[in-house]
């Protein structure tokens, strides 16, 4: 409830530097001036906004730590309400008995997720923001990075708002129009009505069309490794990832289960899987592995195909090459310093993005990188540009899409005002709930459910 002072750990729990509890709420002063003294004997309640002071946190009379006490006075604070941040030595102790005191003293321990959720109830920032808010946190990559705080500045918000605010103007007019015929209101200009709801639908479309690009770079691609044995998978994995996670031999049959790792190609997240070699085989232990890349294989959103250009084409990879028919996938065509007896026109059948490389001389990794790009379609990906964030966002932008779309048809079949001014005000409810607006309490306790506790 927005009537609790709420304090939570703000900073990663064990050894560190600096560990931070934060208190956020009408109380917050009153309850931090029970647990800290000042060096300058000031009480927190009675200090400025924006200053620090040093002093020292106290938990049953027995000094904890050292600690720097930083005040915000409501509204000029991340929450909008009166907050004071204690710094103290990082370390799970120290921390943990610093928020026990300030919880014992009056606080209620902020759920996840909280101090943002009051930050948007008290319109410091819109839901958009306020999401953006995890993707920076969660960011694995300088394009993550930069998208979620170009959307956490208000780029998003902007976009959406420029559309809603033409919407909400066109359909005013239109009940205006409708509803007072004795008012002198100047009647509907067709050709710009429709101009306005065109620009309006491109701009939607546009950040439709994003989406996929954005989600690759914030969230990844979920990418498997596969081939028969022995054709460089481990290699070629340990080569992405930049270590030797996978482990290396000459004995075929060496990766028995799935080896999974996080990897950053082109501020592309890649969460591989490098898997058993796909053979048939006789091995009780490695067919299992064998079945869990097939397994694998079906649930892939990028497939990363590896065949020997040493040697012809087996029935092994016949079956590779059949089972990722239709999928999205990179063929690569490891040990290319050998001389190449692969047949590559059989490939080229099942996709035509084939990058050379040898992954133990570490040759052709550029290649793959562009290829790689333009998988993904991450090549052109701009991130100043505003960005939908995730399916939340994806799913009411879409609604309005198709609601604006069912505006402009209804207008090109010449129907009347009334039919068009409806599917207008729909359009404009699903930008209204995307930016929060108009949003149910599920809704925003789902939002913010997925965020961390103590931000």
């Amino acid at each position: 409830m927005l009537n609790s002072t709420i304090a939570a750990i703000s900073t990663a729990q064990g050894l560190g530097g600096i560990g931070v509890i934060r208190i956020s709420g009408d109380d917050a002063f009153t309850i931090a001036d029970k647990v800290f003294v000042a060096v300058s004997n000031n009480k927190l309640g009675d200090v400025k906004g924006y200053t620090a002071h040093f002093g020292a946190v106290y938990y049953n009379n027995e000094k904890i730590d050292e600690c720097v006490a930083t005040v915000f006075r409501a509204p000029h604070s991340y929450t909008g309400e009166n907050v004071v941040e204690f710094s103290v030595h990082g370390g799970t102790y120290v921390t943990k008995t610093v928020l026990r005191a300030v919880l014992d003293n009056g606080a209620v321990p902020a759920l996840a997720g909280e101090f943002t959720k009051r930050a948007f109830l008290n319109g410091k920032l819109d839901l958009t923001e306020a999401e953006a808010v995890m993707d920076i946190i969660g960011a694995k990559s300088h394009a993550a990075a930069k998208s979620a705080l170009t959307v956490h500045e208000g780029a998003l918000s902007k976009s959406i708002n420029e559309v809603k605010e033409d919407l909400v103007l066109r359909a005013a007019h239109l009940c205006a129009w409708a509803d007072y015929p004795e008012e002198d209101i100047p009647e509907i200009e067709f050709n710009a009505l429709k101009d306005a709801l065109d620009i309006a639908y491109n701009k939607l479309s546009f950040l439709l069309s994003n989406y996929d690009k954005g989600k690759a770079i914030r969230d990844g691609i979920d990418t498997v490794i596969v081939g028969r044995p022995n054709v460089g998978k481990s290699t070629l994995m340990n080569l992405i990832t930049g270590y030797d996670k996978s482990i290396v031999t000459d004995i075929a049959g060496t990766t028995r289960d799935v080896v999974e790792e996080t990897a950053v190609v082109k501020d592309i997240t890649l969460h591989l899987s490098d898997t058993a070699g796909i053979r048939d085989a006789d091995n009780a232990i490695e067919k299992i592995g064998v079945d869990k890349a097939k397994k694998r294989l079906s649930t892939a959103e990028l497939i990363i195909a590896v065949f020997d250009a040493s040697a012809e084409l087996s029935h092994d990879d016949i079956s590779i090459l059949n089972d990722i028919k239709g999928s999205i996938c990179i063929a690569v065509i490891n040990k290319e310093d050998l001389d190449i007896k692969l047949d590559i026109e059989k490939i080229k059948e099942v996709t035509e993005n084939i990058v050379f490389m040898s992954a133990k001389a570490k040759t052709g990794v550029k290649e793959f990188e562009d290829i790689l790009e333009k998988v993904a379609g991450t090549a052109d990906f701009d991130a100043s540009n505003a960005v939908l964030s995730n399916e939340r966002q994806r799913s009411l932008a879409k609604a309005s899409f198709d609601a604006l779309s069912d505006a402009i048809n209804a207008l090109d079949m010449g129907m009347t005002y009334d039919a068009v001014t409806v599917s207008l005000e729909d359009a404009i409810a699903f930008l209204c709930e995307l930016t929060g607006e108009r949003v149910t309490e599920t809704v925003v306790d789902n939002v913010f459910h997925q965020f961390c506790v103590g931000k």
